[in-house]
């Protein structure tokens, strides 16, 4: 079944689009990410061009944290205090992200910027997930007494910056600078590159502020939500690069994916969701890199620069 989308200017197949949302909602649910750093590029890789693909996804991203928040609210899984400070600094990020989009479409760049960004953020990320997360598996296999790397109550140099605040929650008392600054991060790279940002908050906020795995999912959802709304609204009215058809079907299978996933992600340890995920975010980057180095079918490609 064919539909056509009016700002994509192409038709797609419905269930495509539907398992495509509901893939990356279950994603979602299970790891706390936005799953923005799968969609767009499975949406590129689909033939959707990649502005409209980036400005689009942003819809499913809120639509699918929404149900992955709800899942782990039920749990108590969420720091509604770090979430609301990370979202201040997301919400600038997001504005900031935006302008340079469009700064990058009227210089004709963004498509080579958004494959660049994706292989850079992913491959770096993936990369020290994988290490720090397998090593922990492979010493808890030979100490199954030991306790993890990283967690709550290690402190180091960044914990003695200013304006400390105590979040429950998570079982932390440092300064609000640092998450203000992560949720700044994820709000630019929400813009630019069309995610929630999950696949970096995730790791920053369990390496960099220590907190617990399974309140770092809820609560990193929590702060996508609004992140992912903001910079929809603004590609929307400033790069006109939203495809309300396309999102509405991806919205529909995210909803039900977040639910399922949520469910599965609540019976892995720690170490074993940010394995995974790290095996994910490194075969989207493989992918990603050797479609940027391989021969392209068509040499020639044409295209318009939008007018001032």
């Amino acid at each position: 079944m064919q539909i056509y989308l009016p700002i994509a200017e192409m038709s797609v197949n419905v269930l495509l689009v539907l398992g495509m949302g509901g893939v990356v909602g279950f994603l979602s649910g299970m790891f706390g990410v936005g799953g923005g750093f799968l969609l767009t590029p499975l949406l590129i890789l689909y033939g959707v061009p990649p502005a409209v693909a980036v400005g689009t996804q942003a819809n499913q991203i809120v639509a699918s944290s929404i149900a992955g928040v709800l899942a782990h609210m039920r749990r108590g899984n969420v720091d509604f205090k770090m979430g609301f400070v990370l979202l201040v600094g997301g919400l600038v990020g997001s504005v900031v992200g935006v302008w340079l989009f469009a700064l990058l479409r009227r210089l004709g760049q963004i498509d080579l910027a958004i494959s660049l960004s994706y292989v850079v953020f992913l491959g770096a990320v993936g990369g020290l997930m994988f290490v720090e997360s397998a090593s922990t598996l492979v010493k808890r296999r030979r100490s199954p007494g030991g306790s993890s790397a990283r967690g709550p109550g290690r402190h180091s140099w960044m914990h003695g910056l200013p304006l400390k605040m105590r979040f429950r929650r998570s079982k932390l008392y440092i300064s609000a600078i640092l998450p203000l600054l992560i949720g700044f991060m994820v709000g630019i790279l929400a813009a630019i590159m069309g995610v929630g940002g999950g696949f970096v908050m995730v790791p920053a906020m369990i390496y960099l502020l220590g907190m617990p795995t399974q309140v770092v999912i809820g609560t990193s959802l929590f702060q996508i939500i609004f992140v992912a709304a903001s910079t929809a609204m603004l590609q929307a009215a400033v790069n006109q690069t939203v495809d309300i058809v396309l999102a509405l079907l991806l919205l529909a299978g995210a909803v039900f994916g977040a639910q399922v996933g949520a469910k599965v992600g609540a019976r892995l340890r720690g170490e074993q969701l940010r394995v995974l995920l790290a095996a994910l975010v490194l075969m989207v980057c493989g992918k990603l890199a050797y479609d940027l180095m391989s021969t392209p079918t068509e040499i020639f490609s044409f295209g318009t620069l939008p007018l001032n």
